[in-house]
């Protein structure tokens, strides 16, 4: 019998937004399966059995409690420690790839989503069982299951005999069951965030009469903003806290409390968050510290904490954070204890750092960036940001979304919810820790290649995600974003009084990648009729220093009215103050009259604060930066994420020709021998793998001997390379280990004796034909900790580590992703021919990515993979594998591609 798949035990959120915990079922839950069943009404046993059923026997508990998690599988949801759902499947004797299913959820549990998860977990782990379909008897009348099965988005066959629907559909993840249960993903966690964003009540525990501490100025911050319902101190010390009745326990409030702040030490928040949980409290915000921040100590309680949280089905933010807001006039929540309140907006914001949270805050009240919400995730030990991601996505007041991250929860599912965000939302975000200190060893080209901050970009750039480097840079961005469309290309007008900072503006927005068109006759001479003689037109538009109000609107508006420009930068240098404000006014008003027409970015070098005030009100807001360099960097990022956002969406191909079941034989079989550290593979079994997933190498044969090598050679025919063949040896050519085009039997028998004497480990010369011309490229792969797979393209040979042209994208590659690697790279124009250089088969090399990105999904035991160099042959030629390095391992316990997409309630 299998070993207890510890790694299907997971917190999920439900439709309801409250909290389950799912997990296997267990031999020593016969008594809870038994208390189960007696808590499930008439109806529900009677369209699970099909027959009336007042208990079960001791035969049946035992059939159901003790499957074999193989051909007998079965789930169970629980609540408060209590089962309230069972799901499982068996298979049929008739046909081994096929399973029957059967699903009972308790009564008052019932439209929650439990049978959907079961479902959910039954599908995952009969898939990694190879059963290829389910099979399901409903009575007509079970409409909740029929519900279920309709909604999972497989597709169904149904038949009816004899009153019962047989509903059979095979387990292929499709498109259509991917977006249907990321739909029910969103949807649940929105729900489960509600009552934090949106409480009716609120209550604070550690509410503090001394206005200076954290529970003083957080109770005073909820007060003062006027919180649209009651809120409710809570301090065993005192009768009144800021003229407000305090009571000694949350169990003393005579009301319902929707929310509960915690500012207590430490060591008493885990009996506070279990009163919470007994008072019906359905969200909360930990500001207390003392968690994990501060080692292995902090780290037993977290786990203590959350684990009361879960099983209470609760939701919260923290520990060790700042609190939340929201701006919205219906709800009005401060709940942080930062002096600063920023104005309401459309922008949503997340910090993981608390005191970085007071500066985000400070910097958007400085800037009149506006913000919808803004949350503080601390140690984000059960809200995390990408549950923040899927609130904000389909949240009405929220049009940009900003992230402060120092590290992500679940990097692969990152990048699946904000790729689909980005579509139609930015997301702007710092990533702190960009240094080599997060390069990790590595004995591969690809893994030396590859470091934390490699991994972090190729996720932004898969996702759509706009990264900045500063701060600074994030507000640039952001205040541009959540104010003015985004750009439609990359074509720029700029307006100005002054030549030098307009030569300054086309420097720097050509230097950014976009473009500053001179101006066509027609759309000239229509801008001189309210010019000076002085003035120039073309672009930058010069309106010379006596330029007043009225040529910034006629110029403004000749602009915006165009075709000829996708975006406008005005440059005000004062002539005096009350010049400025007039021609603040004018933008405004040209902003007012065309809003959406055109990304309208102001620079006002100027700091009069009459003027400023025109920028920026509730109805207009123009993003103002005191040089043209801010401006053109920001513009420029705008504009390229306009351009991802164009661009369509790729897609995972599937190859008919991959042989899964032989590469993970292969893999297996080699495993068996090495044990638990793994290894590398040898050359011969490289080409066994590769040959099952269509990837080409040359003919080869690993000789001992030189009679072996010379007969070999002959086999071959033609000239031969010859590589000794050694386990501690991986890159071959750093030790004198590699021969090329050798032709005669003398040079293969002079060639081998020295080959082989190059390492003291040699275990023979691997005698391969040679494939002479074409490019050599690197094509190769890693096992980051955190981010999973890292797929590596390239220039190959000794250049790959000299000139570090590479590109890097995380698994599993789209087609785009794989064409898109291949031109981002500097050396590209090589492979489409350049000069002496001849044009390559840039269509194999697109494949083969793929190709290599299926056989890391397909094996996730591969750890580390160089094809270096593979040869880029002709067009129509292909191309072909001529040195490659494999290293695999078991995987490790709780990980597989599918469970790290599944949705915990962790994030």
């Amino acid at each position: 019998m299998t070993e207890y798949p510890s790694d299907f035990e997971f917190d999920i959120v439900l439709r309801d937004g409250g909290v389950a915990r799912f997990r296997p079922v267990k031999k020593g839950d016969t008594d809870s399966l038994k208390h189960f069943f007696g808590q499930v009404g008439p109806a529900s046993r009677y369209f699970r059995f099909f027959r009336s059923k007042k208990d079960l026997t001791k035969k049946e508990l035992a059939h159901f409690a003790e499957v074999d998690y193989e051909k007998r599988m079965a789930f169970v949801g629980m609540h408060e420690g209590k089962i309230v759902g069972v799901g499982g499947y068996e298979q049929t004797t008739d046909d081994s790839g096929t399973a029957e299913i059967a699903f009972l959820v308790r009564d008052d549990h019932q439209g929650r989503g439990i049978g959907t998860q079961l479902l959910q977990l039954l599908t995952r782990y009969a898939r990694r069982r190879e059963i290829a379909r389910f099979r399901a008897f409903v009575l007509p009348d079970n409409v909740r299951m029929l519900r279920v099965l309709t909604d999972s988005g497989y597709r169904l066959e149904r038949t009816l005999d004899d009153g019962v629907y047989a509903v059979t559909f095979p387990l292929i993840y499709s498109k259509d069951a991917r977006v249907a249960e990321e739909e029910r993903e969103k949807q649940a966690v929105a729900s489960s965030l509600l009552p934090i964003f949106y409480p009716r009540s609120i209550a604070v525990i550690g509410a503090s009469r001394d206005r200076e501490s954290v529970g003083g100025r957080l109770f005073g911050n909820l007060l003062n903003g006027n919180f649209n319902g009651p809120i409710y101190p809570v301090n065993p010390n005192a009768r009144v806290v800021s003229s407000v009745r305090a009571y000694p326990s949350i169990l003393d409030i005579p009301d319902p409390v929707d929310l509960a702040f915690i500012v207590v030490p430490s060591k008493f928040t885990t009996a506070v968050v279990q009163e919470c949980a007994k008072k019906g409290v359905k969200g909360l915000v930990t500001l207390s510290a003392g968690f994990s921040e501060i080692g292995e100590d902090g780290e037993v309680l977290e786990k203590e904490l959350l684990e009361v949280v879960r099983s209470a089905g609760m939701r919260m933010v923290g520990p060790n954070c700042m609190g939340l807001l929201n701006t919205d006039p219906n709800i009005r929540l401060n709940g942080t204890f930062a002096p600063i309140h920023p104005p309401r907006g459309n922008v949503g914001m997340s910090s993981q750092s608390g005191a970085l949270g007071i500066a985000i805050l400070d910097y958007s009240l400085r800037n009149n960036i506006g913000i919808s919400t803004f949350v503080s995730v601390g140690n984000k030990a059960d809200i995390s940001g990408n549950d923040l991601l899927l609130y904000w996505e389909d949240d009405h007041v929220t049009d940009v979304i900003v992230l402060y991250l120092e590290s992500f929860g679940n990097p692969r599912k990152f990048v699946r919810i904000a790729r689909r965000i980005s579509k139609k939302k930015p997301i702007i975000a710092v990533k702190s820790g960009r240094t080599k200190a997060g390069t990790r060893a590595a004995l591969s080209h690809t893994g030396a290649l590859a470091s934390l901050d490699v991994a972090v970009s190729a996720l932004f750039n898969q996702a759509g995600v706009i990264r900045t480097n500063t701060m600074e840079e994030l507000f640039d961005l952001s205040m541009l974003l959540a104010n003015q469309p985004v750009p439609r290309g990359k074509r720029v007008g700029v307006v100005t009084n002054a030549g030098g900072p307009g030569i300054l503006a086309a420097d720097s927005i050509e230097s950014n990648g976009l473009e500053v068109p001179e101006l066509s006759p027609s759309l000239q001479k229509e801008i001189r009729k309210h010019l000076s003689p002085e003035a120039s037109a073309r672009n930058p538009v010069d309106l010379i220093a006596s330029a007043g109000p009225k040529e910034y609107r006629h110029c403004l508006e000749s602009m915006i009215t165009s075709d000829e420009v996708d975006a406008i930068i005005a440059i005000f240098v004062p002539t005096s103050d009350e010049r400025s404000v007039e021609v603040a006014s004018i933008l405004r008003d040209v902003a007012a009259r065309h809003k959406g027409e055109k990304t309208l970015l102001s620079v006002f070098m100027s700091s009069s604060e009459a003027a400023m005030s025109q920028l920026k009100d509730e109805e207009i807001r123009i993003p103002t930066y005191r040089f043209p360099e801010a401006a053109s960097w920001a513009l420029a990022r705008a504009a390229r994420y306009g351009e991802w956002r164009r661009k369509p969406e790729g897609e995972v191909p599937e190859f008919e020709d991959l042989d899964e079941e032989s590469a993970r034989s292969i893999v297996s079989e080699i495993l068996s021998r090495l044990g638990e550290e793994g290894g590398w593979l040898q050359p011969d079994e490289v080409e066994r793998l590769f040959a099952s997933f269509g990837i080409p190498v040359p003919k080869s044969v690993v000789a001992a001997t030189e009679d072996q090598a010379v007969e070999a050679a002959k086999k071959l025919g033609g000239p031969v390379a010859m590589k000794v063949v050694s386990p501690t040896s991986l890159h071959k050519s750093d030790v004198g280990g590699v021969a090329l085009d050798v032709r005669s039997e003398e040079s293969i028998r002079s060639k081998h004796k020295h080959l082989m004497s190059t390492v003291n480990d040699s275990e023979g010369v691997l005698i391969q034909e040679m494939v002479p011309g074409g490019h050599e490229i690197l094509i190769g792969m890693t096992e980051d900790p955190s981010f999973g797979p890292l797929i590596v393209f390239g220039l190959g040979g000794v250049y790959v580590e000299l000139m570090g042209d590479v590109a890097f994208r995380i698994h599993p590659l789209t087609d785009l992703d794989a064409a898109e690697m291949i031109e981002e790279i500097k050396s590209a124009r090589l492979l489409h021919g350049y000069r002496s250089f001849p044009q390559g088969d840039i269509p194999a090399v697109r494949e083969t990515l793929l190709r290599v990105s299926a056989l890391v999904e397909a094996v996730p035991e591969i750890a580390e993979m160089d094809i270096n160099p593979l040869k880029v042959l002709a067009p129509g030629e292909g191309v072909k594998a001529v040195d490659a390095r494999i290293r695999i391992k078991p995987m490790r316990q709780g990980w597989s591609p599918e469970l790290s997409d599944i949705r915990a309630a962790a994030g």
